[in-house]
């Protein structure tokens, strides 16, 4: 199924978008939804599914090449989101994600982006930085926890899945926001965007000692709390709890309004997590 032109997925209608905790509100052009926040000198902005040019498991806004969409609906979509928020495509950091933890920072803005280039091969690495105005770093989520630090001119949009937390990767991004900003971690704020939540994500053994090992036993049990492991690891890292802001919106439990991996066997598109510095 190929959908003609913008479509609400699922029938969603916009009036019914659910209600954000403090930090957070919805923005709308046309039939395109997301969820922004502000940071210090920075805006945070969570995508959902809505708004698109996919059908079938991809309706309507998937931004991911790598699922069996057709790729020039892929490409509207990812066009579509870049002129509904004002930032050119060309200048949108992107990474091959790999679950690691590796980070890659943007000087300025990159050539060719991937973003609006299918079959351009990105570098691997799981968090995109940046202290260039004009770069706006992205990651693509569908179920993992897309997270954005900010403060002093820098700023990161970091992939948070269950791997590259119990990797370290919050903390790596930290600090290296932190130097790039010539900051202290405590002069940092962040924002969660929408993830799958501890009332969906049930996990195994190998997940439960990872999170253990790194002292998030509040975190895990028959299901991990992503969001509060994340949180944790920012404290550990310096920021203070105020700075942290979650939306609480859990992507498996909202089928018109997410993407979920776990959810939809895998058969489903991405949502997106990006973040641009304030002139």
């Amino acid at each position: 199924m190929t959908a003609t032109g913008p479509q609400l997925a699922d029938g969603l209608a916009p009036e019914r978008l659910p209600r954000l905790p403090q930090g957070f509100e919805w923005k709308r052009r046309g039939l395109l939804p997301w969820i922004e926040a502000a940071l210090d000198g920075a805006i945070a902005a969570f995508t959902t599914r809505v708004g698109g040019f996919s059908g079938g498991p991809y309706a309507a806004l998937n931004l991911g090449f790598l699922t069996d969409d057709d790729p020039s609906l892929v490409s509207r979509n990812r066009d579509l989101l870049a002129t509904t928020v004002g930032r050119d495509p060309e200048a949108i950091a992107i990474g091959l994600q790999v679950h690691g933890c590796e980070l890659h920072v943007h000087a300025e803005p990159p050539r060719g982006s991937a973003y609006g280039h299918r079959g351009r091969a990105p570098a691997k690495a799981d968090a995109q930085l940046t202290d260039h105005r004009d770069v706006t770093p992205l990651v693509l989520v569908a179920d993992c926890v897309p997270l954005v630090l900010a403060g002093r001119g820098a700023l990161a949009a970091v992939h948070c899945g269950w791997r590259g937390v119990a990797a370290g990767i919050v903390e790596r991004a930290v600090a290296a926001v932190g130097e790039l900003a010539d900051a202290d971690a405590s002069e940092l704020s962040a924002a969660l965007g929408p993830g799958i939540g501890p009332c969906c994500y049930r996990i195994g053994d190998e997940v439960r000692s990872a999170f253990r090992q790194r002292g998030h036993e509040g975190a895990v049990g028959a299901t991990l709390d992503l969001p509060r492991a994340i949180g944790a690891e920012l404290r550990h890292s310096g920021l203070g709890p105020t700075a942290i802001a979650s939306c609480d919106l859990c992507t498996s439990c909202n089928p018109g309004l997410f993407f979920s991996h776990r959810r939809d066997d895998g058969v489903t598109g991405r949502q997106a997590g990006l973040a641009w510095l304030l002139p």
